[in-house]
């Protein structure tokens, strides 16, 4: 018999989260993964490979998740359970296809919070040299860690602070930028954050398109206000509005900021892409010659303390993933193991594997490309097992009343169309890692039945 998902209720005793997170918690947790100025580091990769018409890209991108947003909140009212898309997926496609999710999903969960570490990492060691970018890292882990073991409500107080420091920070930059416009003028057309520069030819909408695939990497992360789901006050119902907002919120701050630091680039899209190696600080050069070194080092610093913490919120996802898989029996049930409702094995676990992730790649010159291309595909598989769980849940199996064909059928299947477009973009690295860890998934999935049918048999 083919095995089918069920939508269980969260357990109680030794295996319950503490309900604590408010609707304000929520948008903090996915504000802080997602980082209000992520467009920072891409910004140069982006321009040069949109043509200029980088604010355009962003605004694509925001569209093009917003069908992953949509997805997500039409399952967390049907299915509130921490796991994300790994319940979501056992519940619509069944108990192997909710697996396989889960584990791409830690792909994305556990090793972006290295990602994050290495970044703060790198920042601190510009700003203290003599410390060691690994030691940072590390520093970062043991620091973020010990707030997540505290309790999700903690650690939610500490991130708001940080939030409103990264938030100041980007308001600092929009004034700054809008003066600089006013007094000196725009080094760009005012249109080509939209229309592209002409300095590679005219608008081409495959070059956008091609950005996007870039682009949309930066809003990796508002999905985890998700697992949160066993762990929020008033109903799943708030769990889907802070998704949608978070997403809407971040394609502001995102258009907007990319779209001033364009009008202010003195060099050109086609100069970038000739010269790969100035994209990555194409940002904070941009601030140097306009604005002033003092807020290229503002935006540094609150960089550097921003990515901790949206490590901080990647840790406290995957560490709810890693319970909700054990709780099921996916993996070992000591993870679904809770100490005043706090998850502290799975958290301690999530933590072990970031630090050795994040040490290994701060080690490494190459260290960023080698942890990035592992996360990207992950996470985009995971999104589109979502979007089919949209589908078996409503329209195949109809456990969610009439059948609505453009909410639970059209909008899904256009976003899974996205997600899987930009996997066939990724990179060749990216494909094959993810393809292997995939391959591995499906070995585990195989020996967990062929254990579970001899029980079945003997017994």
């Amino acid at each position: 018999m083919a095995e089918t998902g069920t939508q269980a209720p969260a357990p109680g005793g030794e295996h319950a989260l503490r309900r604590t997170l408010g609707f304000r918690d929520l948008v903090v947790y996915g504000l802080l993964f997602i980082a209000p100025m992520a467009p920072v580091g891409v910004f140069g990769t982006l321009d040069a490979k949109s043509h200029g018409a980088v604010a355009l890209v962003y605004a694509v991108a925001t569209i093009a998740m917003a069908f992953t947003a949509f997805s997500y909140a039409q399952m967390v009212r049907v299915v509130p359970q921490a796991g994300s898309v790994f319940a979501y997926a056992r519940a619509g496609l069944g108990n192997g296809a909710g697996f396989v999710a889960g584990w791409m999903a830690m792909l994305d969960y556990v090793l972006i919070p290295a990602v994050a570490y290495l970044f703060s990492g790198v920042a601190m060691n510009a700003l203290v040299p003599e410390v060691s970018r690994w030691v940072w890292s590390a520093l970062a882990v043991v620091l973020t860690t010990l707030l997540n073991l505290w309790g999700v409500r903690a650690a939610a107080r500490v991130g708001f602070l940080v939030l409103a420091m990264e938030v100041v920070v980007l308001a600092v930059f929009v004034v700054a930028a809008i003066v600089v416009l006013a007094r000196d003028g725009a080094q760009r057309d005012w249109l080509s954050p939209l229309t592209g520069d002409g300095s590679q030819g005219a608008f081409a909408l495959s070059a956008v398109l091609g950005a996007v695939s870039v682009a949309v990497l930066s809003y990796l992360g508002f999905d985890a206000i998700a697992s949160f789901a066993e762990e929020v006050t008033g109903g799943s119902a708030k769990i889907a509005r802070a998704l949608l907002f978070c997403l809407a919120l971040a394609g502001v701050l995102f258009l907007a900021q990319t779209y001033l630091v364009a009008l202010l680039e003195p060099v050109s899209s086609a100069r970038l892409a000739a010269e790969p190696g100035r994209q990555g600080s194409a940002f904070y050069d941009t601030l140097d010659a306009a604005v002033g070194t003092w807020l290229h080092d503002l935006v540094a610093v609150s960089k550097a303390v921003g990515a901790a913490f949206a490590a901080l919120a990647g840790q406290a996802a995957a560490g709810r993933l890693l319970f909700a898989m054990g709780r099921d029996g996916r993996l070992p049930r000591v993870l679904s193991r809770t100490d005043a409702g706090v998850p502290r094995v799975a958290l301690l676990c999530a933590a072990v594997i970031t630090l050795v992730a994040a040490v290994w790649a701060a080690r490494r010159d190459d260290g960023v490309d080698q942890l990035v291309s592992v996360v990207d595909v992950g996470a985009l598989t995971a999104f589109t097992l979502l979007h089919a769980s949209v589908v078996g849940w409503f329209a195949v199996r109809r456990r969610g009343g009439p059948v609505i064909w453009w909410r639970h059928v059209l909008v899904p299947v256009a976003g899974a169309a996205i997600t899987v477009a930009v996997i066939v973009e990724a990179s060749g690295t990216a494909q094959v890692v993810g393809a292997v860890w995939l391959a591995t998934g499906l070995a585990v999935l195989t020996a967990q039945r062929g254990r579970r049918s001899g029980r079945t048999t003997t017994t």
